[in-house]
């Protein structure tokens, strides 16, 4: 089992109720305020998750300036007022930073059994498959070398 400091908890319970709040919010045709509480501790659970540095440097590396434009953006124009457009930069932006980790969490996702042999079905596979051929995951292995 995994072991979490008190801050992790605090933040996995932000996150989780900024997911709520965001999906509330656009279940309730993209309210405003839900959707700008949801991104809020989405944001703060994040970095009470991961800390406050590594959330600075995951977002802000030089490959990752365009989505973390979007996804920031997003955010503030939902915070601004215009909802709709905020959701659809954030989604996109929330795509470009983790791309990356899509097909970890397909590979994952494949060796749950009922959800598995959903993903392994013919039309399933060959999508699920493009989706991860199209992301490089060369980060992920590690060389001899170190």
């Amino acid at each position: 089992m995994i072991s979490l400091t008190d801050s992790q908890k605090i933040g996995m319970g932000l996150t989780g109720f900024g997911v709520f709040f965001l999906f509330f919010g656009m279940v309730l045709f993209f309210d405003k305020a839900l959707l700008a509480i949801g991104n809020i501790l989405f944001v703060a659970g994040l970095a009470f998750v991961i800390g406050l540095e590594r959330t600075f440097k995951f977002f802000f590396q030089r490959h990752k300036f365009k989505a973390t434009s979007f996804f920031l953006g997003g955010v503030i124009v939902v915070l601004i007022g215009w909802p709709i457009i905020g959701v659809v930069l954030e989604i996109y932006g929330f795509f470009l930073l983790f791309r990356g980790f899509f097909p970890v969490a397909v590979g994952f996702i494949r060796r749950v059994p009922v959800l598995g042999s959903i993903l392994n079905l013919p039309g399933i596979s060959g999508l699920v498959d493009k989706v991860g051929e199209s992301n490089n995951m060369d980060y992920l292995v590690s060389s001899p070398n170190g």
